[in-house]
Order: structure tokens, then C-alpha cells, then sequence
């Protein structure tokens, strides 16, 4: 059942799944409940496509690796879109730069696999809220898992992703930021 999320004003994506203690998730660049800003928006909608710099912290001591991943559940797709999925990032790592998305970039921590996005691109993609839609949730979320990788094809999607792992996971780190048509002008 899909469900608000009164703490965000938002479908709650992860309201049907097992319910696990939250952590503490950071940015230098998106702040929880406020507006993307323009360089987290995808190229067409005039936009950088950059990932945001994200830190965590207050997760389980018993932790074994981490999946960042970013999703838009406002989509109008009756699926929503997965603009990111990062998985088997080592559990010493609790940040990412701004800009880690990008594949070129070399930012991502060795061992660390990206899910082509719904695009089919393995990086990150900004959002892209088409006109007419209202305002779009976007759900950062840091999950820490108690396994030290999830064994997945990288050609797989993030939904896969989300299935494989989803009893490996201990806690999470929940940032939502927002974005609409016309937000990176």
C-alpha cells in the first residue's frame, strides 16, 4: 500500500517494505523538504545531471556495505523512475562527492556498481519533472546492509537491485529534496 509521508508531504515508496531504524543522511548540496538546485537537474531541463555530495552517519555498527540510490515516485509512469542506484559501496565509505554519478568522473568508491538508471545508462540522471506534473519527490536514500556486496548483474535494474537486498538491510537514511518543471531556470 502506498502511503504519505507526512515528514516529507510525499508517496511514501518504502511504506510497504520492512520497516527498519532510520540514520542520519547530509548533503552539501540538497537540503531535506527543499528544492533541488539547478546542477542536480538533468541536461534538457537545463540542468548539470551532477549527482549530489551526500554523507552518513549514525548507521548500524554492524554494517558490512552501503546502496545509495535516488528515486522519483511523482513520475508520471504508474512505476515511478529510478534516477540512481549504487550498490556495494564498502562499509568504511560514508560519503560520495557531488558529482560521483558520473561514471567518467572515477569518483565511485573500487567495487562500487551502478544500475542503468531508467534510461538504461549506468549513472546518474538529474531530474526532469515534465510540465503539468506538480511537484516531484526525489528520495536520496542510504541503505545499510549486513552483507559485504549484493551479487547482481550489472545490467539489472535498481527494482531487482531493491529486491536482492532487501533482507540484507539493517537501516536507512532517507533525504527527500524537490523538484518541477522549470526548476533549473
Amino acid at each position: 500500500m502506498t502511503q504519505s509521508n507526512p515528514a516529507h508531504g510525499a508517496i511514501d515508496p518504502y511504506a510497504g517494505m520492512r520497516q527498519v531504524p532510520g540514520f542520519e543522511v547530509s548533503s552539501a548540496d540538497i537540503q531535506d523538504g527543499e528544492p533541488l538546485p539547478a546542477e542536480v537537474y538533468d541536461g534538457p531541463s537545463g540542468g548539470g545531471n551532477r549527482s549530489p555530495q551526500l554523507s552518513w552517519s549514525g548507521f548500524p555498527a554492524e554494517t558490512r556495505s552501503f546502496v545509495v540510490t535516488c528515486f522519483d515516485p511523482d513520475a508520471p509512469t504508474g512505476s515511478g523512475f529510478w534516477h540512481w542506484a549504487v550498490a556495494n559501496i564498502p562499509a568504511g565509505v560514508t560519503s560520495l562527492e557531488a558529482g560521483a554519478g558520473d561514471p567518467a568522473a572515477g569518483l565511485l568508491p573500487e567495487g562500487a556498481v551502478t544500475m542503468p538508471n531508467e534510461v538504461r545508462s549506468a549513472e546518474f540522471i538529474g531530474a526532469g519533472p515534465p510540465e503539468g506534473t506538480g511537484v516531484h519527490h526525489y528520495w536520496f536514500v542510504v541503505h545499510a546492509l549486513s552483507v559485504d556486496r549484493i551479487d547482481i548483474d550489472p545490467q539489472l535494474t535498481p527494482a531487482v537491485l531493491g529486491f536482492l537486498m532487501r533482507d540484507a538491510v539493517l537501516a536507512r537514511g532517507i533525504l527527500v529534496a524537490t523538484g518541477e518543471f522549470g526548476g533549473a531556470a
